[in-house]
């Protein structure tokens, strides 16, 4: 292969063809042919990996034929050496463009990314102003999902005294909506002069948020015997009965501690269902987290305390900047980013996220 692929992607290059060959041979073998779930995992293994094994086998093929000119154009022929130079330029920039190609497909594709997802933010530091940026980062996402007509349902909301959230968990139905939001996980802090500042001071506030992919029933069991369910009243702003009967759930997974209360809806049944949702997606995001951590490619936990030392992306108002520190330059018009505006942020940090992917199947070829 060229030296632009490393040492680790070239072993990756040839466990990848070794399995495609692998597979050829088991596809029609008795133990196979005898099993129809077997038929379909080799059939689906094989559609994966087909259009890799036709790119290395391209490149491969480029890559013969550009040693081959090279070596025709040291020749002493005049005329042949200037035909294969021009055929060196023209195999070159194809071994290039099948390279770009290959790196690409060798990324593995997160199996989430497809999922829709269940949104968590809750205020940080910052008393009523932490409540209010949590609000408007739930509008600003509202909008986002609105630009890409996905479905937003709202499950559970504390509100505070003055307008804004103390937490709000909301679900995101759409295509791909995991793979997008997916980066807006962390602690996100503001720095701005707030509407209840009346001498005009610039107040640091912060709030989390954490994306879980949902998680369907098929995608993890959950024992009743691990489940203790608390049902009470709902009460609503200033301490009003919403209800007169016990129809609020807490619902606390005793293998975890993980505890999640829903009393939005009049309804028990449907408050336990909100909460199970919410419930099923945090164990689906730990036990993905777990998995990572084995194979060395956790991240970072993805929600802090909420301090403000603390901070993934920070909106300085003042002078209209918004900071991502994970990407190595800062965007600008808050007011349209605040109005769902995100897509080329949230292009720049999944750009980002596969150049890392990539990065660490150099290192280590596996």
């Amino acid at each position: 292969m060229t030296d632009t692929l490393t040492p680790g992607l070239r072993r990756r290059l040839e466990g990848v063809e070794g399995r495609y060959e692998e597979l050829e041979r088991s596809v029609s073998a008795p133990e196979t042919t005898s099993d129809r779930n077997r038929i379909r995992e080799v059939g689906q293994e094989l559609s994966s990996l087909a259009p890799i094994v036709e790119t290395i086998r391209s490149l491969r093929d480029a890559e013969r034929r550009l040693a081959e000119a090279q070596h025709l154009a040291e020749g002493d022929d005049a005329e042949m050496r200037d035909l294969a130079l021009e055929e060196v330029g023209e195999l070159t920039t194809k071994t290039g463009e099948l390279t770009t190609r290959l790196r690409a497909q060798l990324v593995p594709r997160d199996p989430l990314d497809e999922k829709n997802v269940i949104v968590e933010i809750r205020a940080g530091e910052g008393g009523e102003e932490a409540a209010l940026f949590a609000l408007d980062l739930y509008t600003m996402y509202l909008r986002y999902a609105e630009r890409h007509r996905w479905k937003v349902e709202e499950l559970s909301a504390s509100h505070a005294e003055k307008g804004g959230f103390k937490e709000v968990i909301f679900k995101v139905t759409g295509r791909g909506a995991y793979s997008k939001l997916k980066f807006e996980s962390g602690v996100h802090r503001v720095q701005r002069v707030p509407k209840t500042e009346a001498q005009g001071r610039i107040h640091t506030s912060t709030a989390t948020v954490a994306v879980l992919p949902e998680a369907e029933e098929t995608d993890l069991v959950i024992n009743e015997e691990d489940l203790k369910i608390d049902l009470y009243r709902a009460g609503g702003h200033g301490g009003q009965g919403v209800n007169t009967t016990d129809s609020a759930v807490r619902i606390t997974h005793l293998p975890t501690g993980e505890v999640v209360t829903c009393q939005d809806e009049r309804s028990q049944l449907k408050n336990k269902t909100k909460a199970m949702a919410v419930l099923r997606s945090r164990l689906l995001a730990r036990a993905a987290e777990e998995r990572a951590a084995r194979e060395s490619t956790a991240r970072n936990a993805q929600i802090g305390r909420g301090e403000r030392s603390e901070k993934m992306r920070t909106y300085n108002f003042p002078q209209d900047r918004l900071t991502d520190r994970r990407l190595g330059y800062n965007l600008s018009n808050l007011d349209r980013r605040m109005d769902g505006d995100i897509d080329d942020l949230v292009e720049a940090l999944s750009e980002q996220d596969e150049a890392d992917r990539l990065a660490r199947l150099e290192e280590d070829g596996e």
